[in-house]
């Protein structure tokens, strides 16, 4: 029985990766067209602001949860929401209304649909990549965004930063984050968002979490980071550290509360 259950499962992984390539092949091609067109990248963008909205509906918060902003660290507001690639994607429908947000969003092409997206929330996007290992390298367009987000915070707004690298080492801080809180005097707050019913794509780099409806939800705001504004390297690298493990601990956390027994 063995013997037969291996080439079975082999000829189901091959066809499995065969209809993923076949996918691929399918986006590529509709990829740049839709680029294209702004009436299709706005239809898709308020579709996708429809499906977060649905799914917050159709997932109630724990009663151990905070709020991503003006919760239990409100007075230290405005600060700089610090949040993992590939676990943000619920961040724009559970942020507060009302409440001014300038968020940090890739410039890349396939992150247009995300700035639209954030946008349909109220939130303003400045477009621009802040990880990077090395805050002394940044390359103009994050050394542009990153200005843009430092006179967001001195006009009283709250900023949301992806922490980690793109395409780099997931769930680890880059130091543009860390950069950020030294030029701004402003605390960082690692905040995490999970869902009890949720798909992980497995084979992306960062495990991006697709959240799905009918579960429960829960919003953690982790320690807060400070970082001095005459702070060397070896500070900032230690900040980076910090940034990390509260932001990993406000991760597991939030997974806990939604993935506990009722």
């Amino acid at each position: 029985m063995k013997q037969e259950t291996a080439p079975v499962r082999a000829a189901q992984a091959a066809s499995g990766d065969k209809r993923q390539t076949a996918s691929k092949r399918l986006w590529r091609r509709i990829r740049q067209p839709l680029a294209q067109s702004r009436f299709a990248k706005s239809a898709v963008a308020t579709l996708l602001a429809q499906a977060l909205r649905f799914i917050r509906l159709t997932n109630p918060l724990t009663r151990e949860s905070t709020a991503i902003a003006g919760g239990e660290y409100g007075h230290l507001e405005p600060g700089i929401i610090a949040l993992w690639h590939g676990q943000h994607l619920m961040a724009p429908v559970f942020y507060p209304k009302g409440r001014p947000l300038v968020a940090m969003v890739s410039r890349s092409a396939d992150a247009e649909l995300n700035a639209l997206v954030v946008e349909k929330f109220g939130i303003e996007a400045v477009r621009g990549s802040g990880g990077r290992e090395s805050a002394r390298h940044l390359d103009k367009g994050g050394a542009k965004a990153l200005i843009a987000l430092k006179k967001s915070l001195v006009a009283g707004k709250n900023v949301a930063m992806i922490a980690d690298i793109p395409h780099g080492t997931p769930r680890d801080a880059g130091l543009g984050i860390v950069l950020l809180a030294r030029l701004s005097g402003r605390p960082i707050l690692p905040a995490a968002i999970a869902t009890s019913r949720r798909k992980v794509l497995e084979r992306s780099w960062d495990k991006t979490t697709i959240n799905l409806p009918f579960g429960r939800s829960s919003i953690v705001v982790g320690t807060p980071v400070f970082v001095p504004k005459d702070a060397d390297d070896a500070e900032m690298e230690l900040k980076r550290q910090e940034v990390t493990a509260s932001l990993n601990a406000a991760t597991a956390r939030a997974y806990s509360l939604v993935d506990a027994t009722a």
